[in-house]
């Protein structure tokens, strides 16, 4: 059997033998009293970690479609789309296909959404919603959450959508003190579980604003989700081995400790900065504005990026990113969220630096 090729790239990450045991659990009725204990059991480290006291939702879907979701439950007069990469890019094509009224606030690829900006756009007038993705996995900018969820504060009727799909367990981010109202995660990136499964939390003015939009669908209609979290249930089946593994993977995070897990990620963070500096790279983001989960790397030095990853699967059955859409040979993401160690990302580096040598 071929050697295991470890992931260093931003999604899907490397899955624990723990968390792969507890996906194998034996199928329980997801109607029963023992999935209403499952999910109750679950419920209270989710608001934990999500920082709020509203209900904490699980979709079997990815994390699209809950930003579709929030989408269809949440404008009922226009959106306003902040771009910055490929991810906040396309969420302004969702707006669109579902009928919407949407205008976009872009910024180049690999810059931040500034706060001033946001204000001066819903100082225009007509905006009810507003979409961030706070990490930009595409070209890794995290973008100033907390100041931008100030301005919209200023502006009553808008809500606010949050996207944290790749920050989401890496850092705080208090959904209630910062006035989010739908914060949402997948659980393929700093969970550490696979691809699958979305988790999301919704505010009680959101609500509010869902029973006055009509054509929610029903799927993803965030009142059904509410009524069935009521009694500790989903809509629609669930996908149970992804929750027993949400379950393990919620053990090992308080296990751990959340400001301990926080400090971790910044830790391996900062080793890949320092490798990026050593080797005469650039990074793509700004400072001041890059993420903690992954980094995303100018390929100033014009190497095979493709080539390079090859060497590197083969030699040492490890792999990261060759660039995402068009930024693919110009840049390169390498990953250090989920359950990475100081020691795991030390080798992967190691191996970086003797895979570049060969360029």
């Amino acid at each position: 059997m071929s050697p295991h090729t470890k992931l260093y790239i931003p999604g899907p990450v490397e899955v624990s033998e723990k968390t792969l045991r507890a996906l194998s659990q034996p199928m329980i009725a997801h109607r029963s009293s023992r999935f209403r204990e499952l999910y109750a059991a679950i419920h209270v480290k989710l608001q934990a970690l999500f920082e709020t006291e509203q209900p904490v939702f699980l979709s079997t879907s990815s994390a699209w479609g809950v930003m579709e979701a929030s989408i269809r439950n949440l404008v009922n007069k226009k959106v306003l789309n902040c771009m910055c990469g490929a991810f906040s890019d396309k969420w302004f094509d969702v707006s669109k296909r579902c009928g919407k009224e949407a205008e976009s606030l872009q910024v180049e690829w690999g810059q931040p959404i500034r706060p001033q900006d946001v204000e001066a756009k819903l100082r225009e007038g007509g905006f009810d919603a507003v979409t961030l993705v706070h990490n930009e996995t595409s070209c890794g900018v995290k973008n100033p959450l907390q100041e931008i969820a100030a301005v919209v504060r200023k502006f009553p009727e808008v809500l606010l959508i949050v996207d944290t799909v790749s920050s989401f367990s890496t850092e705080s981010i208090p959904m209630d003190e910062l006035g989010i109202d739908v914060l949402l995660t997948g659980s393929q990136k700093a969970l550490a579980l696979p691809p699958g499964l979305a988790i999301f939390s919704v505010s009680q003015r959101a609500f509010e604003r869902a029973v006055s939009v009509p054509a929610r669908g029903y799927y993803f209609d965030f009142l059904e989700f509410k009524n069935n979290q009521s009694r500790n249930m989903t809509p629609t089946t669930p996908t149970l081995p992804h929750i027993y593994a949400l379950q393990s993977k919620l053990e090992d995070i308080f296990n751990e400790g959340l400001e301990k897990r926080y400090a971790r990620h910044r830790h391996l963070n900062s080793l890949v900065h320092d490798w990026v500096r050593h080797n005469g790279f650039e990074f793509f983001a700004p400072e001041g504005y890059r993420s903690i989960s992954l980094t995303c790397v100018t390929n100033n030095r014009k190497v095979d990026i493709t080539a390079w990853i090859e060497r590197l699967r083969e030699k040492h059955h490890m792999v990261i990113d060759g660039g995402y859409g068009k930024l693919k040979g110009k840049t390169f993401r390498i990953s250090n969220m989920g359950d990475e160690t100081e020691e795991s990302i030390t080798r992967m580096l190691m191996a970086l630096s003797d895979t570049l040598k060969a360029a």
